[in-house]
């Protein structure tokens, strides 16, 4: 049986939204409402953060929290740094984006079942763009694409929408073919994290800004999982605002 660690990457200094994960979401920050969507699914699981306020409210809500360097670049620099500092014999990191406070068990389980094939390096979660999203959604540059091999692992990530599809209006482009939005849900194997925290940027990684194309272009395989569940992520107090409207229909149903 391979053992699993749920880490969360916290840092206040974001730059759309600073102190997110200590913002109020229905009566709790969202750093503890994605702690405790995560902390049963996996066999250990921390907050891993660079700043001493999260450290606190972490603790405060009987969470387990690890401090970070202020200098890492990724979460996945600091889910090294983390399971480093944790210890403990685990076989796989799950790093889970602390701006997503409705992650849901199926969808963790849908990246854990990738290691059910023992050849996984890296797991990802990607879901279906849908018709009734539009072109407008499949075009954000902001939704990352995956293009998604028959083996279930990913061939390629992009901010622009791939496949092109040829002699077809691109407000059709839907109707055709199935295109995959990237959920930035992510699991390493332990020796697989060691070496891709090494690595440096990579020529696609800069053009893109998507790090995952690091570890393409130096050989890695990502194997897919794949959710229907639309998940609301906080990137700005807008999105906080929308993650409320939601918050209170779930809590009516």
């Amino acid at each position: 049986m391979l053992r699993f660690i749920g880490i969360i990457p916290a840092r206040y200094a974001s730059t759309r939204f600073p102190g997110k994960p200590l913002a109020m979401l229905g009566g709790k920050t969202v750093i503890q409402r994605v702690y405790e969507q995560v902390a049963d699914v996996f066999d250990n699981a921390y907050v891993a953060t660079d700043d001493e306020r999260i450290e606190a409210v972490v603790r405060a809500f009987g969470g387990k929290v690890v401090m970070t360097s202020v200098h890492h670049k990724s979460g996945t620099d600091r889910c090294f740094e983390a399971c480093t500092k944790i210890g403990g014999q685990y076989d796989v990191v799950v790093n889970v984006q602390g701006d997503e406070p409705f992650i849901q068990v199926s969808q963790l389980n849908a990246v854990k079942e990738c290691f059910d094939e023992p050849g996984t390096q890296i797991a990802t979660l990607v879901k279906p763009f849908t018709e009734e999203g539009g072109w407008e959604a499949l075009e954000n540059p902001n939704s990352p694409k995956v293009v998604v091999g028959r083996n279930r692992q990913a061939l390629y990530f992009s901010r622009s929408v791939i496949p092109y599809l040829r002699n077809v209006e691109k407000r059709d482009w839907l109707k055709y073919h199935t295109y995959y939005k990237h959920i930035g849900l992510y699991a390493y194997r332990v020796e697989v994290l060691r070496e891709i925290t090494a690595l440096p940027q990579s020529p696609l990684e800069l053009a893109e800004s998507l790090e995952q194309l690091r570890w393409l272009e130096n050989g890695y395989a990502i194997k897919v999982g794949v959710t229907d569940i639309e998940t609301i992520g906080i990137d700005t107090p807008q999105d906080l605002e929308r993650a409320e409207a939601f918050l209170k229909t779930q809590s009516l149903q």
